[in-house]
């Protein structure tokens, strides 16, 4: 099977010139799509978030990929090295015009796997190590990483149920039937109430 892919950014783009390209490459080598795939969404998705993640899954061994460039497949070399592996090693061939890149099952191919692999995971690591060295530097300038210890969330299950708290209070209903009616625990009734000011708390 022979797979035509397209794929623009934002829903303002063309995707006409893009399929001009690939019929016009494909009477120059007089080879037909059999099936064409177009979506509107951004480069930098995840795979699994694109259609293109759902074709990839379905195609098989010797069926074709013809896209007009490779930053069609992603918005960065990580992603389309990622992909470009994956199709490889499953002898998926990918064609771009505009790059002329044939990536198929030969030696050559098996090279460029090969390279596209060491590269992403190099790539993988430098990233995940240029993050360790970011967050130590910070640490060691004395910046508090995540949330202050000792801290809690300013966010609770009551937040924005302040006013139906206040006017069961104002009726004299406790902190259990309060808690009943809201979902939870007296205690959470309790604890919410001493850390709001201008509350009235039940008698």
């Amino acid at each position: 099977m022979i797979y035509g892919y397209i794929r623009v950014s934002t829903d303002k783009q063309t995707v006409e010139n893009q399929r001009y390209e690939i019929n016009q490459f494909c009477d120059r080598n007089v080879v037909v799509v059999d099936k064409w795939l177009e979506e509107t969404i951004s480069g930098s998705k995840k795979l699994e978030e694109r259609k293109l993640g759902k074709l990839l899954k379905r195609m098989k061994k010797d069926d074709i990929l013809i896209c007009s460039e490779l930053s069609r497949l992603g918005r960065n070399m990580l992603m389309i090295m990622g992909i470009l592996n994956e199709c490889m090693n499953r002898d998926i061939q990918v064609w771009t015009i505009k790059d002329n890149y044939r990536l198929g099952s030969d030696i050559s191919s098996k090279v460029l796997a090969f390279a596209f692999g060491l590269s992403a995971e190099i790539e993988r690591n430098l990233i995940s190590q240029r993050t360790k060295e970011a967050l130590a530097r910070k640490k060691a300038e004395g910046v508090i990483l995540g949330r202050p210890k000792g801290r809690k969330s300013a966010k609770t299950k009551l937040t924005g149920r302040e006013k139906k708290i206040k006017e069961l209070l104002d009726r004299k209903v406790s902190y259990s039937a309060i808690g009943r009616i809201l979902g939870v625990h007296r205690l959470t009734v309790s604890s919410f109430v001493k850390n709001q000011s201008g509350m009235i708390k039940p008698l």
